[in-house]
């Protein structure tokens, strides 16, 4: 499914001087309300959003007032995501893994805020399946309909709520932007275009290796051909999170063991509800090609676990986490990987301005049930348009964020973004002529390209497999160190770049 995405959002993100507007200003797109109050309109949102991104680098609707947070509702599908917990219960965040939601004192708080709901929305008669707007998982949430503020302000008060957020508003933002001038998903979102690259030149973008593959350019700078003699991603399943795999790409279905490239599995999923796990953007291609597309026989480009197994899960439409149905998505493709024992390493290149609780809460699973987990720091569409900090999901502790850089391993890509919050970055931007790493096209073994933060996230999942495979019994912790340990900038921690370019033949037992 298309969105329609405005250039700017990057008015919804750049640090113009509507960003520095004082809180008194900020009361003036207040629009009379249903329920004897003001609703505050997408405007005075937006311009919200601006200002804490603009003074923290992040946005949480914590704080955010409750009007604004019914305003974001009545704008858009009107889903409030709870977060509950019991009376006195501490520590979610390292607990989250082992709780029970069908144990008395869960089904207690659940209920106590399910009656809180349907008595401030004045629902009498009403029964809990009247408001569930979303099928609950198995993690301590409800997505319920929600218009009141006396509801939202009852529910900020209960100390049995953890959070209580609009999370479809990212779909409002969009469609919302003082910026009139719009372009296509095909440009603004990560989507379109994973056509064949007929200008691949030998030797220059590729070298042939055998028995008949094209290993990208980059892959020199990460010493990743040299780690090839010390491991292939061999017996480690590897969950790309993204946009699903082309149905019509042969080396992601049935020509993915062939080659040097045998006796592993690849499964393709869907937790993105009402989709399928077929690829309608592209993008879920790129990444799932980049990290294990098969050392084969016939010509296509390789990636660099092309050893690994790959479970692909479509959990979203494009690369920006906007709507309730993607959020629900990608938290459920996490806690599918957490519930997956056989899944080792989970990446994602998606991601968005605001930060959610509901896919904080799965990652924080997946990551205690040890899985390792690489995100993408940003890449700069139009959603994102005029900030180049870390955003969100790879911004949280709990994942490993990658960005990527020019070959002259100083500067950002011209669209990546950077920040403290970067782990690893990866060279994948020629800077002389802007080529990027070689990927598998929709169709066909000719390659097609990709980069971003994007590009560079898959590769670095792809040489943790390779790091894995070779150390099968280490923790999640201790394959991350491993991968710090060979990294470029180890022993002065980079504020922008983190441990910087990984050498991938020394992380898997190599000298040099």
């Amino acid at each position: 499914m298309k969105k329609t995405y405005l250039v700017a959002i990057g008015t919804a993100l750049c640090w113009a001087a509507s960003c520095n507007k004082s809180d008194k200003q900020l009361t003036a797109g207040l629009q009379p309300g249903g329920n004897d109050t003001t609703v505050a309109s997408p405007e005075v949102i937006n311009r919200f959003v601006q200002q804490e991104l603009h003074s923290k680098e992040r946005f949480n609707w914590a704080a955010a007032t409750a009007n604004m947070v019914q305003g974001a509702l009545l704008h858009g599908d009107s889903i409030l995501t709870i977060g509950y917990q019991p009376l006195g219960f501490t520590n979610l965040n390292e607990r989250i893994q082992d709780i029970d939601i069908h144990s008395n004192e869960w089904r207690t708080a659940r209920e106590e805020i399910l009656r809180l709901v349907i008595a401030h929305e004045q629902l009498s008669g009403k029964s809990a399946a009247d408001i569930i707007a979303i099928p609950e998982g198995q993690l301590p949430v409800i997505d319920l309909k929600v218009t009141r503020l006396a509801t939202i302000q009852a529910l900020r008060k209960s100390p049995l709520v953890r959070y209580a957020e609009p999370g479809g508003y990212g779909d409002v933002m969009l469609r919302t932007s003082t910026n009139v001038r719009t372009e296509s998903s095909d440009s603004g979102s990560g989507c379109g275009g994973n056509n064949p690259d007929n200008g691949l030149v030998a030797n220059t973008d590729y070298v042939t290796v055998q028995p008949a593959a094209k290993r990208s350019w980059n892959y020199t700078y990460h010493k990743i051909d040299q780690a090839w003699n010390n491991a292939t991603g061999k017996n480690v399943k590897v969950m790309i999170v993204d946009t699903g795999v082309s149905a019509s790409q042969d080396n992601l279905g049935a020509q993915f063991n062939q080659g040097q490239s045998t006796g592993r599995t690849i499964e393709k999923k869907v937790t993105r509800p009402g989709s399928s796990p077929a690829d309608d953007c592209g993008h879920g291609t790129k990444m799932a090609s980049v990290c294990t597309a098969p050392r084969g026989i016939d010509g296509a480009a390789v990636g660099v676990a092309y050893g690994a197994n790959l479970v692909s899960v479509r959990a979203a439409d494009d690369v920006f986490i906007s709507s309730n149905e993607e959020i629900t998505g990608v938290s459920d493709a996490f806690t599918l990987a957490g519930n997956s024992a056989d899944v080792k390493i989970v990446s994602m290149s998606m991601g968005t301005i605001i930060e959610i609780s509901k896919i904080a809460d799965a990652i924080r699973y997946a990551k205690n049930k040890g899985k390792l987990i690489f995100c993408a720091a940003g890449t700069s569409f139009s959603f994102t348009a005029g900030f180049v900090g870390v955003i969100f999901p790879a911004s949280m502790d709990e994942v490993v964020a990658v960005t990527g850089v020019k070959d002259n391993q100083t500067n950002r890509c011209d669209d990546c973004h950077e920040g403290q919050q970067v782990d690893f970055i990866v060279v994948m931007e020629r800077a002389s002529n802007k080529r990027h790493p070689l990927a598998l096209a929709a169709t066909g073994d000719v390659p097609s390209t990709v980069g971003g933060s994007s590009v560079a996230t898959a590769t670095c999942a792809g040489i943790a497999a390779l790091v894995w495979s070779k150390y099968p019994s280490e923790s999640n912790t201790a394959i991350l160190n491993r991968m710090a340990r060979a990294a470029s900038l180890y022993n002065n921690k980079s504020t922008k770049f983190g441990w910087g370019v990984i050498n991938a033949n020394i992380a898997t037992g190599g000298t040099n």
